[in-house]
């Protein structure tokens, strides 16, 4: 195997055997995304591009019991950007969301069928990141949110225009303007979870379903792909823009 196609590191890991590439979150205490993660994150995004990668599918999911993200490590964001001018601060900012961008758009794009296996929290930039993903099997303990209403803030990592491609505009607004949470049995209500399982059964359920994808021809897979889960490149654009605004303004 290629160097480049296994890689273990501090907040994730990723390997690929047998024709399943798996992405291993495991950054305490829930998988906050913050600049190491990033980092770690283009990396595994550059993996997928690798001349030798050859998986047929990808699982992302986390070992750690909380659940499978927090969302961004806002903490950090705010901390650095409380000891820069206000425009560096914008500049830093704005740079942190196009490379986080660019790197799920890697995933959301990748030819291979991608697979969220969650449980627990998923919030924030951890929703986003399964929102880019292909199918999303998530045991009974799941609970999703977009919480940056409380903090004065949008969903930054790429949520709104993906939820928005997933599922109808009417679910969008109450996720995005009341912060609440909502369990996965409601998630699947909505059209977001395509299986749900019993608690602990996430990875072993993509697991199976990587192996029965196996089966399929994955020329004709990438293309139906293609097809039916265009990147919205614009509005991803538009909620930088909004997510910087709104960032340089104190919450009220």
């Amino acid at each position: 195997m290629s160097p480049a196609l296994e890689r273990k590191g501090e907040t994730m890991s990723y390997a690929c055997r047998g024709g399943l590439m798996e992405l291993v979150l495991h950054r305490t205490p829930c998988n906050e995304i913050g600049s190491r993660s990033l980092e770690e994150l283009e990396a595994f995004a550059e993996a997928l591009d690798h001349p030798e990668q050859s998986a047929r599918a990808l699982i992302i999911y986390s070992d750690l019991q909380c659940g499978f993200s927090a969302g961004a490590d806002l903490r950090e964001l705010y901390g650095r950007s409380r000891t820069m001018r206000a425009d560096d601060a914008q500049r830093g900012i704005r740079e942190f969301l196009e490379r986080i961008h660019h790197a799920l758009n890697v995933i959301d794009a990748a030819p291979m069928t991608t697979i969220a296996a969650l449980h627990g929290v998923t919030f924030g930039g951890g929703f986003e990141l399964a929102l880019a993903c292909d199918l999303i099997i998530a045991d009974k303990t799941t609970r999703f949110a977009f919480p940056e209403l409380r903090l004065g803030l949008v969903p930054g990592f790429g949520g709104i225009p993906r939820l928005k491609r997933d599922v109808g505009n009417a679910v969008v607004r109450d996720l995005l303007l009341t912060g609440r949470s909502f369990n996965v049995m409601k998630a699947q209500q909505m059209g977001l979870v395509s299986q749900v399982v019993a608690e602990k059964q996430a990875l072993p359920a993509a697991r199976a379903t990587a192996a029965q994808l196996a089966k399929f021809d994955p020329h004709t897979a990438a293309t139906a792909k293609r097809f039916i889960k265009p990147i919205p490149q614009e509005e991803l654009k538009q909620e930088i823009d909004l997510f910087c605004e709104l960032f340089s303004r104190p919450a009220v």
